[in-house]
């Protein structure tokens, strides 16, 4: 009797933890920028890393009542070290990983440790062999960003070298309502924190742009691999420019640099200063 009560209040745990996590199980679009890594991937379109996570019950609990829900705590376990180890390799800018900054600093490697730990339950589910299988989910943005914006406003990546250019004709003012840059052909990588360059290594857009409080809550910048997605998405409104991007810098190829022309129209809108600031930016990558 006591150790099917023991079982009972086990299972009760368990349901109350998951129900309370929440479980969702959002599929992929098909315009989305996803970078598939290791036990998981990263949304980079809907803003989001995912990790999968596999357990086992010790072999003496092996076809027992109560092997699930040891199988379901070491799946989660094993998908938080997965989570962990993803989020750390993410991409900040074009020099930078979140590991960086976790190596520099014991106070922010324990801000991202408790940060994952929070992660959502999207999926869990039992497997014919009696182990068990968990998917956790961790925003892109929100808190992750408030930990590690100010570092890398107070570290800015180097300005690509100026290109030899020919004269250009100064173009007439249009009101934007944000901006679409084409980065496909030029193996342009995503980032949490792109900038954007003119010819002659001036920045055209970047944090010191961006109003705080939306970059920390959607990214500076959208991303997806279809051109006609990104030209209606809401972010970029009605009237986006759309830009063909010249080539890459850095070592992350995720610093883009767009032509003198292009920069001068963007930075003669009416609209630019509202909408780089509000991070109207979409970028396409292949």
């Amino acid at each position: 009797m006591k150790s099917r009560l023991t079982f009972v209040v086990i299972i009760i745990s368990l349901l109350l933890l998951f129900t309370g996590i929440g479980i969702c199980q959002d599929k992929i679009n098909a315009s989305d920028w996803v970078d598939k890594v290791s036990q998981g991937n990263i949304n980079w379109s809907a803003g989001y890393i995912e990790a999968v996570g596999i357990g086992a019950p010790p072999e003496k609990l092996a076809g027992k009542i109560n092997a699930r829900p040891i199988a379901l705590r070491a799946a989660q376990a094993d998908a938080l070290r997965n989570l962990l180890e993803i989020t750390k390799g993410v991409q900040v800018d074009s020099s930078t990983l979140v590991k960086d900054f976790t190596v520099e600093s014991d106070v922010i490697d324990t801000q991202v440790n408790g940060l994952v730990k929070g992660a959502l339950i999207v999926d869990y589910q039992y497997m014919p062999d009696g182990k068990a299988e968990v998917r956790l989910r961790l925003p892109l943005y929100g808190n992750l960003a408030q930990i590690i914006m100010p570092l890398a406003m107070a570290k800015p990546p180097a300005a690509p070298a100026p290109a030899v250019k020919a004269s250009e004709s100064p173009s007439a003012p249009v009101v934007y309502t944000g901006i679409v840059v084409d980065v496909r052909g030029i193996q342009a990588r995503p980032a949490m924190f792109p900038r954007i360059f003119d010819e002659d290594g001036k920045e055209v857009y970047g944090l010191a742009n961006v109003d705080r409080e939306y970059a920390e809550k959607q990214g500076i910048s959208g991303y997806t691999h279809d051109l006609t997605a990104a030209q209606t998405n809401h972010r970029v409104t009605a009237n986006p420019i759309t830009i063909k991007a010249v080539r890459t810098s850095g070592p992350g190829k995720s610093n883009i640099v767009i032509s003198n022309t292009d920069a001068r129209n963007i930075r003669s809108s009416a609209e630019s200063a509202t909408f780089l600031k509000q991070c109207k930016v979409v970028i396409v990558l292949n």
